[in-house]
């Protein structure tokens, strides 16, 4: 939940960044100012074990690339769509990262849960409208914002096993950072005043709720993590109509009842499975 909300704040962020700054510098100074954050934990992350032989280097490789391909869409997609339509368009993400726990991870998804993996997908489908008139270039980089940070949660899922959170969030942010600096080049300005004030936000944010992601995943199935994504919408829908002066759609509603009626179903089924044992 902590996690959640902090996602919903760097939205916010996003959205008053980028009124002065190209999506690619905000993912730049996001990951670069993050490094800022994690200054006191310095001491904990150990980044001699960086030298050492059976590093996890290719996992921190993978997480990176999938990160700075998902963070550019995703922010992207805040800017130009409705933030009650991205969010419920990412609501993709967990779908995609419990249908890639089973079939990457190992980890056990039943008929019942596929079942409602596919019924939360048709309700992601709701927010394109039926005619599918929602399917735009918004809608297509919040797609590609969930296949690639779906596939990123799987590899920290991995990591979060064998590494330290601070390291985990340490090395991501740099790599990030290192990623996204080449195309930041391409569109550069430097920031205004309070510009810098949204930008350290974000990365504080970005920080808190990276962690508590992380720290959740470390103690948890990622098919039990995965579904308090859904808690965001009614986060998102009240912001947007604070701040923003957005309206939600009838359709990302609609949509986003349909997934989270999925999703409750999965975790009250995964609460019933724990306190019995398996039938098969």
């Amino acid at each position: 939940m902590a996690a959640m909300a902090a996602f919903t704040g760097m939205s916010v962020c996003i959205r008053f960044a980028s009124t002065e700054l190209h999506p690619f510098q905000i993912v730049f100074f996001r990951n670069l100012l993050v490094l800022a954050f994690m200054a006191p934990f310095f001491r904990r992350l150990d980044l001699s074990a960086l030298r050492r032989p059976g590093f996890p280097w290719h996992l921190y490789a993978m997480r990176g690339a999938f990160g700075t391909v998902g963070m550019i869409c995703g922010f992207w997609a805040v800017i130009i769509m409705p933030l009650a339509d991205v969010t419920a368009l990412s609501f993709t993400m967990p779908l995609f990262a419990t249908a890639g726990a089973a079939l990457v991870l190992g980890e056990t998804v039943r008929a019942r849960r596929w079942t409602a993996i596919v019924v939360g997908f048709l309700g992601a489908m709701l927010v394109l409208r039926p005619d599918f008139s929602g399917l735009g270039a918004g809608a297509g980089l919040a797609f590609a914002n969930a296949v690639m940070i779906a596939a990123s949660t799987l590899v920290i899922k991995r990591l979060a096993h064998r590494e330290p959170v601070e390291r985990i969030v340490f090395l991501a942010s740099a790599i990030i950072a290192a990623l996204s600096l080449p195309p930041a080049l391409f569109v550069w300005q430097w920031p205004g005043a309070e510009t810098w004030v949204w930008l350290f936000a974000l990365a504080g944010v970005a920080s808190l709720g990276h962690v508590a992601f992380v720290r959740a995943l470390s103690l948890a199935d990622l098919t039990v993590v995965m579904p308090w994504e859904f808690t965001r919408l009614p986060m998102m829908v009240l912001v947007a109509m604070l701040i923003f002066d957005e309206t939600p759609s009838v359709w990302a509603l609609a949509g986003g009842a349909v997934i989270f009626a999925s999703t409750f179903y999965i975790v009250r089924r995964e609460a019933q499975l724990a306190r019995r044992p398996p039938s098969r």
